[in-house]
């Protein structure tokens, strides 16, 4: 009689929630069946940051021309989709959140995934995922996978970690490996929260290790969305150069998805 869309997302153009979601619907308005999502807060969902997708790069883990960090809830993407006619238009109620508004920091009471196991993984998700975009490790096969990154042939780093196969990766990057890297355990949420999508630890990786083009592969482009980001890192930028950027996408999309909010900015 109806779809029920019942997921905890975690506010990332690059979660795939929300994609499977979508694709779902399009097969409902295909069928003219009715679509009921129960909305959940979105745990980034208290700010915007990260250049809008270039569609010329859209696939699994990107789906619309949205930043990186878009602040919807899976209700308002919904409602975005159909509006903008990026979905086709689909029988849609949205069950909205009580007592949730944008400024709210919301924590979770379960783990969205066996890889995103704490809330402050979830915060730094949206800068350390772009490790999966290149040689690095981003921690999986550990116990704080997304809150340390690292690779067997960094210099200078006094942090260790060896990736292990566990519940969330069977196969880890470097499995068995000593990896030499940075530990964000550490990193207050408020600062987290002030700073965004921080690509100092990217650039700095990138310089660290000074092998060039061959840092990164090719889905890097398909998680930050653009091309400029791998290319002015390539020539040198610095990480505030490559996130002015995008400063004019966040204000316009931020313009954008007024219509589409169910909740108090």
């Amino acid at each position: 009689d109806m779809l029920v869309v019942d997921m905890q997302d975690v506010g990332l153009r690059f979660y795939t929630y929300y994609i499977t979601m979508l694709q779902i619907m399009e097969v409902c308005a295909e069928y003219g069946q009715e679509v009921v999502i129960l909305d959940r807060p979105n745990p980034n969902g208290h700010y915007v940051d990260g250049p809008i997708l270039d569609m010329r790069y859209k696939s699994g883990v990107g789906w619309l021309p949205i930043p990186v960090v878009h602040g919807l809830t899976m209700g308002e993407i919904a409602n975005m989709a159909i509006g903008k006619g990026w979905t086709p238009w689909v029988s849609l109620h949205v069950v909205r959140c009580r007592n949730y508004d944008h400024s709210t920091h919301y924590q979770l009471p379960i783990a969205p995934s066996p890889n995103l196991p704490t809330q402050h993984s979830i915060y730094l998700y949206p800068t350390t995922c772009l490790f999966e975009g290149t040689v690095m490790s981003m921690g999986r096969g550990t116990d704080a996978p997304f809150e340390i990154y690292g690779h067997p042939d960094m210099r200078g780093c006094s942090f260790t970690f060896t990736p292990e196969p566990n519940a969330g990766s069977k196969t880890p990057p470097f499995e068995g490996e000593l990896c030499h890297g940075v530990d964000m355990r550490g990193i207050p949420v408020e600062d987290i929260w002030a700073e965004g999508i921080d690509l100092e630890c990217l650039v700095e990786a990138y310089h660290n290790l000074a092998i060039g083009e061959r840092f990164f592969k090719p889905v890097f482009e398909k998680l930050i969305g653009v091309d400029y980001v791998r290319q002015m890192i390539l020539s040198g930028a610095t990480a505030d150069e490559i996130e002015a950027r995008w400063v004019e996408d966040v204000e316009r999309f931020k313009i954008e998805r007024r219509d589409y909010l169910l909740y108090a900015e």
